[in-house]
């Protein structure tokens, strides 16, 4: 079966595969006819457009993919990267739900780094929020559109804490492991990206080693060797701040869409700094601002578990009912006890969840 981006591959393959470029010259209808009052300046019109025009554009993204699996001789080096930017927009766009802050801020900051020509340092994203919101599943799009081979790419490396680095005794030997892997993917690609998974478990001497390759200007022993590197710092550490904010906007009458990064970044941060049972927060990586953005993962609703369980059914190809997704989503826990406004679990174990209705 077809995974990744290949199975969206076939998805845009078959239904736009004409996207042959347009005559030199050639005028569509609503070009220079976008005055108020023109049927062509209609919002949800001009939407449509940049939708059908970014998807035309993937579709001839996949066709050179494609291309270089069946004719590799004929393909460019260039030619063999993943979709890149334009596949994380529709990515974050149509596969991930309830997370307008992520949506925006992932994709301006991944893709205005990558298209600066000498970045003064590597990008540094730390996500944040509830188990099951979507930060894994953001990473994997990440590594998915923007490396050929995903996380099988040498280019790619990816730490879980607690399974990585378990014992604190071992520090030193993780210490060294862990910066000749860095310095070994750097030396070997040209854009390199590294995931470390339960960051707030990280071990401080972990941290500290980290420093030098998210400074701006690097001491020279700790130079990056390749152009483009990104770090991403998945972790839970203060989701509960993140649900408490958007808890008291949304009872002030604000809808969910409303919600800002000026309303949650302060509190986020400020939270993590004065967190005193783990190391990120007094790391030098947040100390000395080392970390570009903390990004906040929502907490998920109701509407959001259904579009989760509707994933989940196309994901395997079956048939869904909209009553069988009433139902998983159902089975869920929502909280605050009150309210019972966002799943605890947000959509984690939906996957699973299914089989029970298969059987």
């Amino acid at each position: 079966m077809l995974r990744g981006p290949w199975r969206q591959l076939w998805l845009f393959f078959l239904l736009l595969l004409p996207g042959a470029p347009e005559p030199r010259g050639a005028s569509r209808p609503w070009e220079g006819t976008d005055e108020p009052g023109s049927a062509w300046a209609w919002p949800g019109f001009q939407r449509l457009q940049e939708q059908l025009r970014a998807a035309g554009a993937l579709s001839k993204r996949y066709w050179t993919l494609f291309s270089c699996q069946v004719w590799p001789d004929d393909c460019d080096e260039d030619e063999e990267a993943a979709t890149g930017p334009l596949g994380l927009e529709w990515d974050l766009n149509v596969r991930l739900h309830g997370q307008h802050l992520v949506q925006q801020l992932v994709l301006r900051t991944v893709r205005g780094y990558l298209e600066t020509p000498q970045p003064e340092k590597a990008l540094a994203l730390s996500f944040h929020g509830w188990s099951g919101t979507g930060k894994n599943f953001v990473a994997r799009m990440l590594v998915e559109n923007l490396y050929r081979d995903g996380l099988m790419s040498d280019c790619v490396r990816m730490f879980i804490a607690t399974f990585h680095f378990p014992h604190p005794k071992y520090v030193d030997l993780y210490k060294e492991q862990l910066m000749s892997q860095i310095r070994e993917t750097q030396q070997l690609c040209h854009q390199t990206l590294f995931i470390f998974d339960e960051a707030e478990k990280l071990h401080p001497g972990l941290l500290e080693v980290l420093g030098p390759h998210l400074e701006r200007r690097a001491p020279e022993g700790h130079r990056a060797e390749s152009p483009w590197t990104i770090f991403l710092f998945l972790s839970n550490l203060r989701g509960d701040i993140i649900n408490e904010v958007v808890l008291k906007l949304l009872k002030a009458g604000w809808s969910r869409e409303e919600i800002t990064m000026e309303h949650l970044e302060p509190h986020l941060q400020a939270e993590i700094v004065e967190t005193i049972d783990n190391g990120f927060g007094h790391s030098r990586l947040v100390k000395e601002n080392l970390i570009d953005y903390f990004i906040p993962f929502l907490p998920l609703e109701y509407r959001h578990v259904r579009l989760c369980a509707r994933d989940a059914f196309l994901s395997q190809e079956l048939l869904y009912k909209e009553e069988t997704l009433d139902e998983i989503a159902q089975m869920m826990v929502y909280v605050p006890k009150e309210e019972q406004l966002f799943s605890s679990q947000g959509c984690k174990s939906i996957s699973q969840r299914i089989n029970y209705f298969l059987s």
